[in-house]
């Protein structure tokens, strides 16, 4: 089917693993998996708007979920982070990009000294890289 294409993964330990995809129905997919990968419960859709544009997340050693989306409907732009503490309420979206153009195709890292690390494509004219200090993002409400 493609209503769900390019899941980013979440591993919650005990809780199991997420996926979260990007859709033509404006909206970010999930589905959960309890036993490893085996079967995933039905897909359903997020609060979080996505354009079908790609999206990337990571699970943070803090153990809170970051996500790199377009919080929007249309176009690739704004670009946004966003957080979780348990993949399925999230945070008010946080803005890395507003300014009109298209910023698209993000990847994040937590590197080994705990920096998370953001690239993506910059109005379709370069990559840009983007380091965050993870303990200065707003704590989750």
């Amino acid at each position: 089917s493609d209503l769900a294409i390019q899941p980013t993964i979440l591993d919650w330990g005990d809780r199991g693993i997420q996926i979260l995809c990007r859709t033509k129905q404006r909206r970010i997919l999930t589905s959960w998996s309890t036993n490893k990968g085996r079967s995933w419960s039905d897909v359903t859709f997020t609060d979080l708007p996505n354009p079908s544009a790609g999206i990337d997340a990571v699970r943070l050693k803090d153990g809170r979920a970051l996500l790199v989306y377009n919080h929007t409907k249309s176009g690739r732009s704004p670009l946004n982070i966003a957080l979780s503490s348990d993949g399925m309420e999230w945070s008010e979206p946080l803005a890395l990009e507003t300014l009109p153009g298209e910023y698209s195709y993000p990847a994040v890292i937590q590197s080994s000294d705990g920096s998370v690390h953001v690239t993506y494509t910059w109005r379709r004219q370069k990559i840009k890289h983007v380091v965050i200090n993870p303990a200065e993002l707003p704590p989750i409400n």
